[in-house]
């Protein structure tokens, strides 16, 4: 399926024009600014707490504030909490965050701006059950699910609030699992049952989103939804981001890469980084990722409309171990062959070929000459060659090309498109050379600089396009390059070269230091290459999300911890005092634990 008939203007970064809806006196949708939020991380029922921290994400810049509401009290006291932010002088809308009680979204809907109910689990049963749902069982799970929704719809139509339908991933309700499987299809058309029941009420101030940890699943998922919106003539505003996408460089490349790539392709309306971070660091980044879309920008070359939705590893022949079904490589430009920082960096990450005056060598001694495009003639021997994909004619697709790497750039602001276009005329041409996703920066801004690679390389890299990636900034050494290069490749699945952590960003649903507890497990797992942890601060999202992690480490209570392999558990309500070091047992056990070298 492609997204062919959404880009309008292939001279700009088209956005997909939504209805607008106001969330308070911040309208969201239109011809509006992307907002940005964060979410708070505190204890509902201590208004202290949540208002300081409120007030530290707002004056970091935040749009709107989300609270959750995991109970009737919790959604009581948002009354509480939003008088004291207004009497302080602060108007920043509300949004309750609600997961499993209707009766605590019903009460919060009469207090606060905007509520978010997650379809998979608001009326819907989640309990990793698979049962066969014939059409009249299906149906009447609607009309049970209908009947409960509906109150609050016409109380959120009463009150002027709106509503966020967001659906997770990791939350697809077991009716939903059972038809559509745990698939972006089933994600977009569980928000779309909900969607149609508030339509039966004549309410329309609905945001939608699709999240996910995996930023190939949330890029097709959102995909996926503005075909189905446009097939039914919907044009809701959408809310962006990668759920647990961590902490550090690696959620921030996690978040640019899903974030980001939607951006580019100009959809999404208001967006937040989900960090295990205090919530005001998250502001930053936000607007770090929206900034760029606030100007008109351009591109020289046509453009061909033409979005995946499905991930399909593009076809290349492969040239010494580039292409084909080999992973990845890391190219890092030196100044020298013989530094030797450049092959020796701490850990097992090394880059695969450096690049110097001209050549390109391997770590076996092999060297390669590089070459500018002009007029290409034919190589026998091995050689890559750079290709500013801007100033190709149609008479290099023409010609064969053997034993050559392209390797390709572009200096359009809108890089995403410019590459993608170019790969694509590769293919239609029938040329199937390894390609080399190259970045040359000169950005200082070390997030800046981080965030417009992943954007880049990570864009092309989950829709399949790319076999290496050659990061050059003069301003950063070849550890922080090297370092870069593979957290792009590992967030994209394209190449897992370290531990792969999925952490949530913590709420008031959290029952122990999330962000403590995350660094004491990446202290003691760190040198796992290639093992998956998922690190939640309760069940919401819980072994749904983690669906594809290794070992899952749970909140299940007051300082209690339940450990998962894969999605069975095998230690429950552990003391969460004991609990990483449980968790390291349960890792031995199962014969994935290595001893540090």
């Amino acid at each position: 399926m492609l997204i062919d008939k959404v880009i309008e203007n292939i001279n700009n970064i088209f956005r997909f024009k939504t209805r607008v809806v106001n969330i308070g006196d911040v309208p969201l949708g239109g011809n509006n600014s992307i907002r940005i939020q964060s979410m708070t991380t505190t204890d509902t029922m201590n208004k202290k707490a949540t208002v300081e921290q409120a007030i530290r994400i707002i004056e970091a810049g935040a749009d709107y504030i989300r609270i959750t509401a995991p109970g009737v009290n919790d959604a009581q006291n948002l009354d509480v909490i939003k008088k004291e932010l207004r009497v302080r002088g602060f108007q920043t809308p509300l949004i309750a965050d609600i997961h499993y009680t209707p009766n605590a979204a019903e009460i919060a809907a009469r207090i606060v701006e905007k509520v978010r109910i997650n379809p998979g689990n608001y009326a819907d049963k989640k309990k990793f059950e698979m049962k066969e749902y014939s059409d009249s069982e299906y149906n009447a799970e609607l009309d049970r699910i209908r009947n409960k929704f509906f109150p609050l719809v016409k109380i959120c139509k009463e009150y002027g609030t709106a509503m966020r339908i967001g659906t997770n991933h990791g939350s697809l309700s077991d009716r939903i699992m059972s038809r559509y499987g745990d698939t972006p299809q089933g994600m977009v058309e569980s928000a779309i049952e909900f969607v149609r029941f508030c339509e039966e009420l004549n309410y329309y101030d609905i945001v939608l989103s699709m999240k996910s940890s995996n930023p190939i699943v949330m890029v097709q998922a959102y995909r996926l939804l503005v075909n189905r919106m446009i097939e039914l003539g919907m044009n809701y505003p959408l809310h962006l981001g990668v759920t647990e996408a961590g902490d550090g460089e690696d959620g921030r490349i996690k978040s640019a890469i899903g974030i980001g790539t939607l951006l580019e392709e100009g959809f999404g309306d208001t967006i937040r980084v989900s960090l295990t971070e205090e919530p005001e660091y998250e502001i930053p980044v936000c607007k770090k990722l929206v900034e760029k879309y606030s100007q008109n920008i351009s591109a020289s070359k046509e453009q061909i409309n033409i979005i995946p939705i499905e991930y399909n590893k593009w076809d290349t022949t492969p040239i010494l171990n580039i292409g084909g079904k080999n992973v990845p490589v890391v190219i890092v430009s030196t100044d020298n062959f013989s530094d030797k920082e450049a092959w020796s960096l701490a850990g097992d990450i090394f880059p695969d070929y450096l690049y110097s005056e001209s050549k390109i060598m391997n770590n076996e001694n092999s060297s390669f000459p590089v070459y500018k495009y002009n007029d290409i003639i034919q190589f026998e021997e091995i050689n890559f060659v750079e290709i500013n994909v801007d100033k190709v004619s149609g008479e290099f697709f023409n010609r064969k090309y053997n034993n050559t790497v392209f390797v390709i750039y572009t200096k359009e602001k809108n890089a995403l498109f410019a590459l993608r276009n170019f790969v694509f005329l590769l293919k239609q041409n029938k040329l199937e050379n390894p390609i080399i996703i190259k970045i040359v920066s000169e950005v200082k801004d070390k997030e800046r600089f981080l965030i417009d690679c992943s954007i880049i390389a990570g864009g092309l890299l989950i829709d399949g396009i790319g076999n290496g990636i050659w990061i050059e900034n003069k301003n950063f050494g070849t550890e922080e390059i090297t370092n870069l290069s593979f957290g792009i490749l590992q967030a994209s699945r394209a190449r897992i070269s370290k531990t792969d952590y999925i952490s949530c960003p913590s709420c008031g649903r959290t029952l122990f230091d999330l962000q403590e507890t995350t660094a004491r497990i990446k202290e003691a797992t760190s040198h796992l290459k290639g093992i998956k942890i998922a690190i939640m601060g309760c069940i919401v999202n819980g072994i749904g999300e983690m669906a594809d992690a290794d070992y899952g480490y749970v909140g299940s209570g007051q300082g209690k911890i339940t450990l998962y392999k894969g999605k069975e558990i095998v230690k429950r309500n552990i003391d969460s005092t004991v609990a990483v070091e449980e968790l390291i047992n349960v890792i031995k056990e199962n014969n994935d634990w290595k001893e540090k070298k």
